[in-house]
């Protein structure tokens, strides 16, 4: 199908906006039977959803958890499968660090571990960014033998390795047990060609440990994603659009740069999505906007909190529903209820306003609603070229 969508792509079209907000799906609350999207005040969003067609779609496939990078590959139209990144190399992608082919790179939490060495909190209370950046130049002194080690601060309690040499490996095990009330793990191979660099991030992980021992909160650290960088062809190649994003959190910012997309300035208010999309919009074919809040919060295990950041998206998508793109799609990347604080399988709600869109009877932007939308359920990796069809950027496939 990908290879069949790159072939019919047009060079001239329509402009689409996709605006995605992170973790949006949840579960429904047990007293009221209504999910955080469900609960919010959404007048904007269920106002889009009665002038456009909706849905629901699987980020991978049924039953599958999806991490960010590869639910966001999907929604960009990649095989999240067959273009596995670690969350590792986005994360360094995103921050602007000069990641070259053959680095790997791995995502850093910083945690709190009690005196038995069990996790008591994953990330460390989110500790202030400016404590981050503390901490990972004191981490950025530890040394490898044969190999740059290089550490740098990404924001709260996400930090990002990298190791520059020879001889180095991706697709190593995370040392995150996503869970608290157990030690972390050590960092394990998948296959033989992995060993040299497991030693050196195991014997990291200990020199890290003495480093920051003692450290009221941010006394350990987890590595994931742990990743080596490889070419993949960008969006322009493939689709014939030339795209550019407009994100807050730098792995977002990193995944779009990795497609080729040009990484815009840093948006997260509704005030910022709007300036930054109007000074954008006559010079790109594609524009990703990406919200946040909407994650986190779920994460967190509020539902109150999910709700509020809900309706604070829906301002955003007022904004971008103001710049009337000739296309604009509105979904997330998966789902994340507040119940369960973590990422789920669970489909999520999208919509396509078009003017050549079939629109539904669908009122309300809400699970239960999109679920009788004439989109129906379809995996994330057709949107894009729904969003391409709608914008008449496809060919006719055929005679």
């Amino acid at each position: 199908m990908a290879n069949l969508v790159d072939s019919i792509a047009a060079e001239s079209g329509g402009k689409i906006v996709l605006l995605v907000a992170d973790g949006l799906g949840g579960l429904p609350h047990p007293e009221t039977g209504l999910t955080e999207l469900e609960t919010a005040r959404t007048p904007n969003l269920d106002a889009l959803a009665g002038e456009a067609a909706c849905g629901l779609h699987v980020p991978i496939a049924p039953g599958i958890t999806p991490g960010s990078g590869p639910a966001h590959m999907a929604l960009f139209g990649y095989d999240p499968v067959r273009y596995e990144i670690g969350r590792g190399v986005l994360e360094a992608l995103g921050i602007g660090f000069d990641l070259r082919l053959g680095d790997v790179a791995i995502r850093v939490n910083f945690a709190t571990v009690d005196k038995e060495g069990r996790i008591t909190d994953r990330r460390a209370g989110r500790i202030s960014t400016a404590k981050c950046e503390e901490l990972t130049a004191r981490l950025d002194q530890i040394q490898m033998p044969l190999v740059e080690v290089f550490v740098r601060p990404v924001r709260e309690h996400r930090a990002v390795i990298v190791l520059r040499g020879a001889g180095l490996a991706g697709g190593l095990r995370d040392t995150d047990p996503q869970a608290t009330g157990v030690p972390p793990l050590p960092v394990e191979i998948t296959d033989g060609a992995q060993e040299r660099t497991a030693d050196l991030l195991n014997a990291f992980l200990g020199a890290a440990g003495e480093l920051l021992k003692d450290e009221p909160e941010a006394n350990a650290i987890t590595m994931r994603g742990i990743a080596a960088l490889e070419e993949i062809p960008s969006v322009g190649e493939r689709f014939k659009i030339k795209a550019a994003a407009l994100a807050g959190y730098p792995m977002y910012r990193g995944v779009a740069g990795l497609v080729g997309m040009d990484v815009l300035s840093m948006v997260e208010t509704a005030d910022e999505v709007e300036e930054g999309l109007r000074a954008a919009y006559r010079d790109y074919d594609f524009i990703f906007v990406h919200f946040k809040k909407t994650d986190s919060t779920g994460e967190d295990g509020s539902f109150d909190a999910k709700v509020a950041a809900t309706e604070e998206f829906d301002e955003v998508a007022a904004r971008v529903r103001g710049v009337n793109p000739d296309v604009l799609l509105v979904t997330g990347d998966h789902s994340t209820p507040s119940m369960m604080a973590t990422h789920s399988w669970h489909s999520v709600p999208v919509l396509v306003r078009a003017a050549n869109a079939r629109v539904d009877e669908v009122a309300t932007f809400g699970e239960s609603a999109c679920l009788r939308g004439s989109l129906g359920t379809v995996r994330a990796i057709d949107l894009m070229p729904l969003m391409l069809a709608h914008a008449g950027r496809l060919k006719k496939f055929g005679a």
